[in-house]
């Protein structure tokens, strides 16, 4: 009972009943308190409302009574308030404007599906653990839901389901009848509803909803000439299966299956071998083009021990069957063999296949297959191998290739960089299946990597340079220098129709001149890393152009001799500049100033190193550096400002 409803028969008791005398009216009272009790007590719209209502109620008879009530009220309230809030969740998923249509694809009706459940589910958890009421409040849930999902056969069987467990079989049974009347040709629903008759013991019933499934012979189907044979044997005994199962041969819906289930129920229920294997030998006079029904059979007789006849048979299916439906025929019997069987027969039975099946798709390149996968199959016991995993792996693969490897590849699609896989060919188990579109590159417009070639070195137009040596990753610089004394001995430079030459053209030439300086007299690098002995010695035996900026302009005298300006100078060359008066100047201002002089000092001493002249013999200075390394280590450091100029001195800290 929703909010409005609960209003309306609150105010209904509270103006249809006019009091003459006292008793009338303390039951009018009594009426509508009970109508309020129960109404806040259920997880609805407006409950807020309703207890508000119920407290100026009370209040307005008797605050004596009024306090005693509400006290023991309250808690109840709180609880389906809480219900109520969490049930909103649920209700507000659901689209009310939903018609009652059979199930579709669409994702807004498996998401109404999806909704609906949840609701049920939250329902039949009965989430205030009231007995009484839950009941009611999930029936009335279910109802609503086949409203909107009337065309869903597993909502009527949950609800079905619901009501058997619940103890209400009569209330199921009108369930299961009303789902038939809404789904009649649903066969789940009618096996169900059987089920349901025949577990409470209405065999009669069961029997004809059997039988309603048997009465067009047209559309009567194999499993259900096999589910009323089952039903009889439990229900009538073994003759009356017997008698049906007669009957069901000459129905031109009887399939093999019908053979193969009254076999195993005669061998697995009744015990008596000698039965199941006249019915097998009787279906096998009409479905001997059945591979399914040869292995059948050939595991019942492998359940009797009897291998003889097993033999007999897999000869005889062999036979008759077609060469392409014999593969799995093939398979059983190698390993028959290789459970029953001897090494010679084994191996007798094991070339009979690849003779037999050498012009089918499945051992078209038997030729080419390894003799390993026989020797494995052999060898192997369920999930026991022989070898590894990864051998597994290389030999399915390898197995794939050898039947694969006569298909025939157009050349010109090779020519193009692609080729197309036949999307008629599987591969084996374990095995990724390929791709439609397998892209390939052109090597025949590839380029070998020479480290000879130098700038003049032309590539043909519409190529693709061959990645036969990587960039060194660890060390960026030597790939710079590489690139840039040989763009064609690098990967970097890779020249695609000519694009990446007027690149590397660009970028030569947005480089500072130092840069380009230095890395033209750079050599070619081979192997990961260059040598530093030969960087070094090349960079001191070059001189390269140096950045001069304004602040080293103004200063000649420092680029030509003498030592470049201390810290202490530079930063006492602040005070030369006067302070402005203007008010906004502040201190912080004052450390931005310290900040620029002390950059341009730090400026003005690499202007002044690079301006210095370099030292020729780089080796020189550094034997010297180690034959002092010693004493430098005692007294002081070693100054490398001033092996740039040509003099190596030792100065004390």
């Amino acid at each position: 009972m929703d909010g409005v409803h609960c209003f309306f028969k609150i105010n209904a008791e509270r103006d249809g009943l006019q009091a003459v005398n006292t008793q009338e009216e303390t039951q009018r009272m009594t009426a509508v308190r009970k109508a309020y009790q129960k109404a806040i007590v259920t997880p609805t719209h407006h409950i807020e409302q309703l207890w508000r209502d119920y407290e100026n109620f009370e209040n307005s008879v008797s605050r004596q009574l009024a306090k005693g009530l509400l006290s023991e009220y309250q808690p109840k309230y709180n609880s389906a308030r809480a219900v109520y809030r969490e049930l909103k969740k649920y209700v507000d998923e659901i689209d009310w404007n939903m018609l009652a249509v059979p199930p579709t694809d669409s994702c807004k009706d498996q998401m109404q599906w999806v909704a609906w459940k949840r609701l049920l589910a939250f329902e039949k958890g009965n989430p205030q653990r009231i007995d009484s009421a839950s009941n009611k409040r999930i029936i009335f849930s279910y109802e609503q839901c086949l409203m909107y999902l009337y065309h869903y056969p597993d909502i009527w069987y949950d609800y079905a389901t619901w009501q058997a467990k619940s103890g209400s079989m009569d209330a199921a049974v009108k369930v299961f009848q009303r789902a038939l009347k809404a789904l009649p040709e649903s066969e789940m629903l009618k096996y169900a509803y059987a089920e349901l008759e025949e577990s409470r013991g209405a065999l009669q019933s069961a029997k004809k909803l059997y039988e309603s499934l048997l009465g067009d012979a047209a559309e009567t189907t194999a499993l259900a000439h096999i589910q009323f044979i089952r039903f009889l044997r439990r229900n009538e005994g073994v003759e009356a299966a017997r008698k049906y199962f007669l009957d069901a041969r000459k129905s031109p819906s009887c399939t093999y299956h019908v053979y193969v289930a009254y076999a195993l129920m005669a061998f697995c229920l009744d015990k008596d071998p000698k039965v199941a294997h006249n019915v097998f030998e009787a279906g096998l006079k009409q479905f001997m083009h059945e591979p399914v029904y040869i292995l059948e059979y050939a595991d019942f007789l492998s359940c009797l021990n009897d291998d003889r006849n097993i033999r007999a048979l897999f000869e005889r299916a062999l036979s008759s069957l077609p060469q392409e439906e014999s593969i799995e025929i093939w398979k059983r019997f190698t390993q028959f063999e290789k459970t029953y069987g001897d090494l010679a027969s084994m191996l007798k039975v094991e070339q009979r296949r690849k003779e037999a099946l050498s012009g089918t798709i499945e051992e078209g390149a038997s030729a080419l297959e390894t003799s390993l996968l026989d020797l494995i199959s052999r060898y192997s016991f369920k999930d026991l191998w022989p070898c590894s995993s990864k051998d597994l792996d290389h030999l399915s693969r390898q197995e794939w290739l050898s039947k694969n490897i006569g298909k025939k590849v157009d050349k010109s699609a090779l020519s193009n960089g692609s080729a197309m896989t036949d999307k008629s060919t599987s591969a084996p188990s374990g095995v990724p299946t390929a791709s439609l579109k397998v892209l390939r590159p052109d090597t025949s417009q590839m380029v070998i990597y020479d480290p000879r070639q130098h700038h003049g070195t032309t590539v043909p137009s519409n190529t693709t340079t061959a990645i036969l040596a990587a960039p060194n990753l660890s060390n960026p610089m030597a790939t710079v220098v590489g690139a840039a004394s040989n763009p064609l001995s690098n990967p970097i430079v890779s020249m695609v129709d000519g694009v990446s030459s007027k690149a590397f053209d660009e970028v030569l030439k947005a480089t500072p001149p130092a840069l380009s300086a230095f890395l033209a007299g750079l050599p070619s690098i081979e192997g990961p890393a260059p040598n530093v002995d030969i960087v070094l010695s090349i960079c001191l035996q070059n001189d390269y152009p140096t950045v001069q900026t304004k602040k080293a302009t103004s200063l000649p005298s420092q680029r030509t001799a003498g030592p470049a300006p201390s810290t202490s100078d530079l930063s006492g060359s602040s005070k030369s500049h006067p302070i402005p008066s203007n008010s906004s100047f502040r201190p912080r201002d004052r450390q931005l100033g310290k900040r620029k002089d002390q950059d341009r000092q730090e400026e003005e001493e690499s202007t002044t190193v690079q301006s210095q002249p370099l030292q020729r013999d780089a080796f020189r200075i550094r034997q010297m550096q180690k034959a002092r390394g010693g004493s430098a280590s005692q007294t002081g450091s070693v100054s490398y400002g001033s092996a740039l100029s040509g003099d190596l001195s030792g100065s004390t800290c």
